[in-house]
């Protein structure tokens, strides 16, 4: 019976780690958002020990096979086995590490509130660690593409080529997170960021993964649309993204 009840209980996923806090003198809550079962925040016993099992299995940025117990109010996990080792890759760099946990921060908070389907957020952060990870692009950029994606995920996609008020075509100078997204010079409401050239087609090849076109922008640009993805994010978010506060583009 016994048995049965835990099997009852126990479910698998793979799991990507977005954060960890103590709990007790050895064990922690795990936050992990997982590919089938959304976000999940589990204790890991005994893992702050030196002889615990999990190993780094559990650190953040970690892609792992995680077998979990639906607990009373936090469930359990009874076993973790890594799949992918972006945390080390990761943890080795300031900016790489910077980026990827503004990226959870993101995730989780766009999971927790129900905003987008949990899948569709799995695949994107997986696909961002990757990247970020590997150095397959600059963190900056990767930070920026993962923003974008993940608000289009969310219902708050960008269309960068007209103005979100009037509908006027063309790559328009002014931004207003408020209003959605770029506006024309007859519709800037007050408040109204002014775009350098080249900014909107960076942000429009950031969102839609033209990364030819990403790899010519020139450092100022980058920096101006990453602000500006950044700030997007936090308006919808309601929040500010802590991760980001000393980061260097």
């Amino acid at each position: 019976m016994a048995g049965s009840t835990f099997a009852s209980r126990s479910y698998r996923d793979i799991g990507i780690v977005l954060r960890t806090q103590k709990l007790g003198e050895a064990d922690r809550i795990i936050t992990v958002l997982t590919a089938f079962n959304g976000l999940v925040r589990a204790v890991a016993k005994g893992v702050r020990r030196t002889s615990s099992k999990f190993g780094a299995t559990l650190e953040p940025f970690m892609v792992a096979d995680v077998q979990f117990v639906h607990g009373r109010n936090l469930d359990i996990i009874t076993q973790a086995q890594g799949r992918s080792s972006y945390g080390t890759m990761i943890a080795a760099d300031y900016d790489k590490y910077t980026v990827a946990s503004a990226m959870s921060e993101v995730a989780e908070r766009l999971t927790d509130t129900g905003h987008s389907a949990e899948r569709s957020q799995f695949d994107l952060l997986h696909g961002a660690y990757s990247a970020l990870a590997r150095g397959v692009h600059s963190p900056d950029l990767v930070l920026g593409s993962y923003l974008l994606r993940s608000l289009s995920e969310a219902g708050w996609a960008v269309t960068w080529t007209a103005c979100v008020n009037c509908g006027e075509p063309g790559s328009h100078t002014g931004f207003h997170a408020g209003s959605g997204g770029p506006v024309c010079s007859a519709c800037r409401p007050p408040g109204t960021r002014t775009l350098p050239a080249g900014t909107a087609e960076l942000l429009h090849a950031l969102q839609h993964g033209h990364w030819k076109a990403t790899g010519e922008a020139a450092p100022d640009i980058r920096h101006e649309a990453v602000g500006v993805v950044t700030d997007y994010a936090q308006h919808h978010l309601e929040r500010r993204l802590t991760s980001l506060r000393a980061f260097a583009h």
